[in-house]
């Protein structure tokens, strides 16, 4: 599968250590959302997590210059294969951005794909790029997901 990437789509990947299932999982337990959901020197970050289709999440990362929300509702939950939600943030505009994760299975580890949709331009493309890259390394690092 091909995807490129636009102005207003982004794809990140990264292959982590751990189990689809493992990872999976740490994307909906709001304590470990806490724990590796926070790009650059975010910390710590808060997050509530209502884990079905149709259900909202809201994910606060607190910065040097304050508290930045992001807020949306999930459109695909399909463990441990991919999951979807709409993403809306300062930085995402409020335009529902989508955020698809598929976990690829690899050999002893997952591909974890983030692609990112509808966002507002090329700066806020940039921006989510690096964001992205970020939290995947957190993930990676994160403890329960390896072990």
């Amino acid at each position: 599968m091909i995807q490129q990437e636009t102005a207003e789509r982004v794809v990140v990947r990264r292959e982590i250590a751990a189990s689809a299932e493992a990872i999976f999982d740490a994307w909906l337990d709001p304590k470990a959302l806490a724990v590796w959901m926070r790009p650059g020197t975010a910390a710590p970050t808060t997050a509530t997590v209502d884990a079905r289709v149709g259900g909202r999440y809201e994910i606060v990362m607190h910065t040097a210059s304050g508290p930045v929300a992001h807020r949306g509702a999930y459109t695909l939950v399909d463990r441990p294969r991919r999951l979807a939600f709409t993403w809306n943030s300062p930085h995402a505009g409020d335009r529902n951005s989508l955020v698809t994760v598929d976990f690829l299975p690899r050999a002893g580890a997952t591909e974890v794909v983030v692609t990112h949709e509808h966002l507002p331009d090329a700066v806020a493309a940039g921006k989510h790029r690096a964001g992205w890259t970020e939290v995947l390394e957190q993930l990676a690092r994160w403890p329960a997901a390896i072990g």
